[in-house]
């Protein structure tokens, strides 16, 4: 368990700073696509250096953002509120813990079931991002493995909690 454990967490930290990435990419094509269209503005259309496909390039980074950091900060940056739990013991408070945990691994099944269909979905209609016309069958089923290893994560953060009987991190 503690091989798998270490495995599903070295691939979620490269997935975080993977995200971490996009989250730097999106905020440089953010200001540089304000900076160009202010130019634009500027000198009457003269000089255009503006984005072609900028909105769809933050769109698609903050997706990737969100998905890619999700599934190795799931365990860590939950709040707990112990007014409800403060006088349970605590095998009681690592039980409620593995529930909220495996309620996101089920949230990740479902999420990356879906986005698995979308893959068909796309490829057979040969569907592309509007302005950039790249196939959506990528962005999905980049998602999909994204939501998937949420699902494991989360299942393996739950089997820790419960069979491990590791502490909160």
């Amino acid at each position: 368990m503690k091989v798998i454990a270490q495995i599903v967490e070295r691939i979620t930290h490269g997935m975080h700073l993977l995200g971490g990435f996009f989250l730097i990419a999106m905020m440089v094509v953010t200001l540089w696509d304000v900076f160009t269209r202010g130019l634009f503005t500027m000198t009457d259309g003269s000089v255009d250096w503006t984005i072609l496909g900028g909105i769809e390039l933050v769109k698609y980074s903050l997706l990737f953002t969100v998905l890619f950091i999700l599934p190795h900060s799931v365990s860590r940056s939950q709040v707990i509120v112990d007014l409800f739990t403060e006088r349970l013991p605590a095998r009681s408070k690592r039980v409620l813990e593995a529930i909220y945990m495996f309620c996101f691994g089920l949230m990740g099944v479902g999420m990356s079931y879906g986005f698995y269909h979308l893959v068909d979905e796309a490829a057979m209609s040969y569907e592309t991002t509007q302005d950039l016309l790249i196939p959506l069958t990528y962005f999905y089923g980049v998602a999909a493995f994204a939501t998937a290893m949420l699902a494991v994560s989360a299942t393996v953060h739950t089997l820790q909690l419960l069979v491990c009987r590791k502490t909160a991190s």
